[in-house]
C-alpha cells in the first residue's frame, strides 16, 4: 500500500450490510414459527478426534424444508438448486454433540452458521453416528468415519468437471447449474464412479474426501448426487461464500491449499491420489502440493476436458508443461476408464 492510499473499506461495509439484511429476515423467521435446526453433513476422523461438519439454519419443524436440505434424502424430486442458497443460517448458534447417547461438548457455529469443529474423542476405525442438536430441536445424526491407522493411501477428489460435468469456470454457465438446473440433471464423468469404488476396492480403508470450491449451501444437493451416482462415501470439504471484513469473497483456490495442508498435518502417514480436471486451477495447485510434500502424493490423477468443455472453462491450465518436477507420478485421461487403466500401470489398483 502506498503512503497515501486508503485501506478498502468496502468489503467491511458489504459485510455489515449482509449481517443487516440477515438480522432483519432472521427476526421473520422466528416470528413465522421457524427454530433453530442442524443440518448434518459427513465428517471424518482420526485417533482420539473427530472433524463435525454441518451447518445450522432456522427451519420449520417437521416441515418439507428438513427433507430437501438433508443431505441423506435421496427421494427428492424437481429441486432447483436456487432453493438451496434462499436458507437462513444462525450464526454462533451452540449446538450440543452426544455418542452413543451420551453428552459429549457443545460447539459453536461460526458466521455463516457452518458447524466445522475437532471433537477430542476415541472411536474405533470405521463409520460412526454423532448426535448433534441445537436448542430444543429434534436432534440430527452425522455419520463420522473414522481413518484406520492401518490404511496408507487416501482419495481427494475434486468435484465439479471431474466427477460432476459443471463447466464451472464460466459464471453465466456455473449459475444456470448452481441455481437454476433441477439437481437430478446434472451430469456424472463417465466412469469415474466405478474407477474410484475400484481404487477404495483395492485399498481397504482407504479414506475418501471430496475437495471442492463449492458453498456449503450446495453440501447437499452434492452429498444426494454422489450416492445416486454410486461415488464411495465420503465428506465433503467445501467453503462459505459472501463478503467478510476484509474481502469481497473467499478464495476457492486458498481454501483448497488449507484443506490439503490441513489433511497432510492430520495423517502424515497416509499417500494420497489426487484427483482434479485440467480447467481450473487443479493442476498448479497438486503440482505446488507435490512439490511441497512429494511423500504424502502417491499420484495426481487429471481428468481432461473435452473440447467444448474447455472452451467454456476458458482454456487448459499449462501445469503439465512443469509436472514432472516433484517426482511424483501423474496420470490423464478423458474419464474413469482410462485413469483407471493409467493408475493401473502405477501398481495403484
Amino acid at each position: 500500500m502506498t503512503p497515501n492510499a486508503q485501506p478498502d473499506n468496502r468489503p467491511r461495509l458489504a459485510a455489515r450490510l449482509e449481517d443487516w439484511v440477515h438480522s432483519r429476515r432472521s427476526r421473520r423467521a422466528v416470528a413465522r414459527g421457524k427454530v433453530p435446526s442442524v443440518i448434518p453433513y459427513i465428517g471424518y476422523g482420526g485417533d482420539g478426534w473427530v472433524r463435525v461438519l454441518g451447518r445450522v439454519l432456522y427451519l420449520k419443524p417437521e416441515s418439507r424444508e428438513h427433507t430437501r436440505l438433508r443431505p441423506d434424502v435421496a427421494a427428492v424430486s424437481r429441486v432447483r438448486g436456487w432453493r438451496t442458497f434462499t436458507s437462513l443460517n444462525v450464526p454462533y448458534q451452540q449446538v450440543r454433540v452426544s455418542i452413543d447417547g451420551d453428552f459429549v461438548t457443545e460447539i459453536t457455529a461460526d458466521r455463516g452458521g457452518v458447524i466445522d469443529a475437532i471433537v477430542p474423542v476415541s472411536l474405533t476405525p470405521g463409520w460412526h453416528t454423532i448426535t448433534l442438536q441445537a436448542g430444543d430441536s429434534e436432534p440430527a445424526d452425522a455419520p463420522v468415519a473414522v481413518v484406520d491407522p492401518a490404511a496408507k493411501l487416501g482419495v481427494i477428489s475434486d468435484v465439479d468437471d471431474t466427477i460432476l460435468i459443471t463447466a464451472l469456470p464460466r459464471p453465466f454457465v456455473a449459475a444456470w447449474n448452481s441455481f437454476v438446473l433441477d439437481e437430478h440433471a446434472r451430469s456424472a464423468t463417465p466412469g469415474m464412479n466405478v474407477m474410484l469404488d475400484h481404487l477404495v476396492a483395492a485399498n481397504p480403508g482407504a479414506p475418501v474426501l471430496y475437495l471442492s470450491t463449492g458453498a456449503w449451501n450446495a453440501a447437499p444437493a452434492l452429498s444426494r448426487f454422489l450416492a445416486r451416482n454410486l461415488y464411495p462415501m465420503g465428506p465433503l470439504l467445501l467453503t462459505d461464500w459472501g463478503p467478510t471484513h476484509d474481502r469481497w469473497f473467499r478464495s476457492g483456490k486458498e481454501h483448497k491449499r488449507r484443506e490439503l495442508q490441513r489433511l497432510v498435518r492430520e495423517f502424515p502417514d497416509t499417500r494420497w491420489v489426487l484427483f482434479g480436471d485440467d480447467g481450473q486451477h487443479d493442476e498448479a495447485l497438486y503440482h505446488e502440493f507435490a512439490t511441497e510434500h512429494p511423500s504424502s502424493v502417491a499420484a495426481v490423477a487429471i481428468r481432461q476436458l473435452s473440447v467444448g468443455e474447455a472452451v467454456l472453462a476458458g482454456g487448459r491450465s499449462k501445469a503439465r508443461l512443469h509436472r514432472s518436477t516433484s517426482g511424483v507420478p501423474w496420470v490423464y485421461g478423458p474419464d474413469g476408464a482410462t485413469l483407471r487403466e493409467e493408475l493401473h500401470k502405477l501398481d495403484l489398483l
